[in-house]
């Protein structure tokens, strides 16, 4: 029997289609179900609005309201060989219970769509990874 959940939540996937272990988060009595607010609509939203940042501190926004609002971690570094292009970053949502696998595709698509609209993020990424060599 499902706990009273007191705000709608994501529908459940279709069994094989998702290793998101939404059911043991279901069951667990201490576990944090706020990752299950992201329903398909609101996921739809956050894509909009990530497609939509113009600036590095703007992205910094979203993914600490992603995490503060949610509980999802989004990691945007450079990968382990140079970055030439935005594919050469590594951008990944954290793996958690309840966080469907569309979700963690198409979250970082989205910020690698607005990443190769806006370049000048890109280059301030690199810049807080201390790739630039910034000279303090």
């Amino acid at each position: 029997m499902l706990p009273a959940i007191p705000f709608p939540i994501r529908k459940e996937c279709p069994p094989g289609a998702c290793e998101c272990r939404r059911e043991l988060l279901l069951e667990d009595p201490q576990a944090d179900l706020r990752v299950l607010r992201l329903t398909r609509e609101e996921e739809k939203k956050l894509v909009e609005r990530i497609e939509r940042i113009a600036s590095y501190a703007e992205l910094q926004q979203i993914i600490a309201r992603m995490q503060a609002q949610l509980g999802v971690v989004l990691r945007i570094a450079p990968g382990t060989r140079e970055v030439r292009t935005v594919r050469g970053l590594q951008i990944e949502l954290a793996n958690q219970p309840g966080l469907c696998r569309k979700v963690r595709q198409s979250v970082p698509a989205a910020v690698r769509r607005c990443l190769d609209a806006n370049p000048d993020i890109v280059y301030a990424i690199l810049d807080a990874h201390d790739l630039l060599g910034r000279a303090d």
